[in-house]
């Protein structure tokens, strides 16, 4: 059986990527592919480093379901992007900074992670750090729509990896 390795960054790996992770990790276990699907996020910069996500992040979430506590900010290494299938920016800073960590033989892995919900009206997820509670539940929002979408992708990405290894 395949693994996918899915791996969400923003800034400071404390408002939208840990979100990100939270909510796509739960639909993988709702889906069943708790197994088969790696879950993670990270910072572009080492701002929090060891830190929790940001307390109204976590308010935020809980009010939908998600758990995003045990979670802990960590920077991007240049490792996660061998490591992982995904690596999926919140925002065109962010994209262009990975961009210029990621080796060449690994760009293709990276995306906005809004590409996954192009009809949502963002290409981003807006970071909402400095915003009121308006600002994380458009998060939310905006971090499930493309998680649906991307739960597609994976579960298309399973498929065809499992039918290129064949029958075991």
């Amino acid at each position: 059986m395949s693994q996918f390795r899915v791996l969400f960054c923003c800034m400071g790996n404390i408002c939208r990527s840990p979100t990100a992770e939270g909510v796509f990790e739960a639909l993988v276990a709702q889906a069943g592919l708790g197994s088969e699907v790696r879950v993670d996020s990270a910072g572009t910069h080492a701002y929090h480093v060891g830190e929790q996500p940001d307390a109204r992040s976590q308010r935020h979430a809980r009010t939908r379901g998600y758990d995003l506590s045990r979670q802990r900010a960590r920077q991007v290494c240049e490792a996660d992007f061998e490591a992982f299938d995904l690596v999926l920016a919140m925002d065109w800073d962010n994209l262009a900074l990975l961009e210029q960590l990621c080796p060449d033989e690994h760009h293709h892995k990276l995306r906005l992670f809004m590409s996954f919900a192009p009809d949502a009206g963002s290409a981003v997820v807006p970071d909402p750090y400095y915003s009121g509670a308006d600002g994380f539940e458009r998060v939310l929002n905006l971090v499930e729509r493309a998680s649906q979408g991307l739960l597609v992708h994976v579960q298309h990405r399973l498929r065809e990896a499992d039918a290129q290894s064949g029958p075991t």
